[in-house]
């Protein structure tokens, strides 16, 4: 006599009581849902539903890499950000929800219809790409020194359907001299040997693309004085920062001379992000 077949809730529960982290349900289902191609809501819908002994194992198998640690993005290979799905690889960080608050402070920002926009150490391609799909008619250009990171943003680019043009740059070294009306950036920020490095998904990303120096602030001190010859007048600089390094960074904005100097929070009340106007 055959064994019965697991059903998706004795698959998930399983795979819950092995996955580590903050989310084990949520992961569970999003691994489910790669091996099934069928939606979250209809585990829940009908739970009863039965696995076949091919889908069980493929389950199993991604469940393992996960309970040992790969990211969930690197298993599944996109991640969602703002309204886009993106390509991921273990070549640049993962996409995070917080990073979304940049998009929107820059959505909000008076600039012109045709505003010249540059996104430095753009990974992925996440923040020039959302900020083109609310504003097609932005000129966006991306950078990356990573070959790996500049190929990815263009498939990533090609997917979308959106004419972001990347070119492989140590922040501005590469660039062709213009002037922009906003420079964005999420650059590394966390400092030499922070315990965090070896906890979570930042285990498996690359280091060039989080480590700073000893105060985290070494890419940050650059990007706040290098912007300030491309930026035209009154144009933006928008950087993400670590939830502790607010105040040290709203010193940098107005050392360097930017005005209406200002520092948000992300979607968990930390401080994330500042923005000044060079003048």
């Amino acid at each position: 006599m055959s064994e019965p077949l697991l059903t998706c809730e004795q698959a998930l529960a399983e795979a819950c009581g092995r996955i580590v982290g903050e989310s084990p349900r949520l992961d569970a289902e999003l691994l489910l849902a790669d091996v099934t191609g069928w939606s979250r809501t209809r585990f829940r819908a009908f739970p009863e539903t039965e696995l076949s002994d091919d889908q069980v194992r493929q389950f199993c198998h991604l469940v393992e890499r996960r309970s040992s640690g790969e990211p969930i993005a690197h298993i599944l290979g996109h991640q969602d950000f703002w309204s886009l799905a993106l390509e991921v690889t273990p070549d640049t960080l993962i996409p995070r929800p917080d990073t979304e608050c940049l998009v929107e402070a820059a959505l909000e920002l008076p600039l012109p219809e045709r505003a010249r926009v540059i996104d430095l150490g753009t990974g992925t391609g996440a923040i020039a790409l959302a900020l083109l799909s609310e504003r097609p008619d932005w000129q966006v250009l991306a950078t990356d020194l990573v070959p790996g990171a500049v190929a990815l943003a263009r498939r990533n680019a090609e997917r979308c359907g959106l004419p972001l043009r990347v070119i492989r740059s140590h922040w501005f070294d590469e660039v062709e001299p213009q002037h922009f009306d906003l420079i964005i950036s999420n650059p590394p920020y966390i400092e030499e040997g922070d315990r965090h490095l070896s906890n979570g998904d930042v285990h498996h990303e690359p280091d060039s693309a989080l480590v700073s120096g000893p105060d985290g602030l070494d890419a940050i001190r650059h990007l706040v004085k290098e912007s300030r010859r491309w930026l035209t007048p009154g144009g933006w600089l928008v950087l993400e920062h670590g939830y502790n390094q607010g105040e040290a960074v709203r010193s940098l904005f107005c050392g360097a001379g930017y005005s209406a100097v200002e520092t948000r929070k992300d979607y968990g009340d930390n401080e994330r992000l500042t923005l000044g106007r060079w003048d």
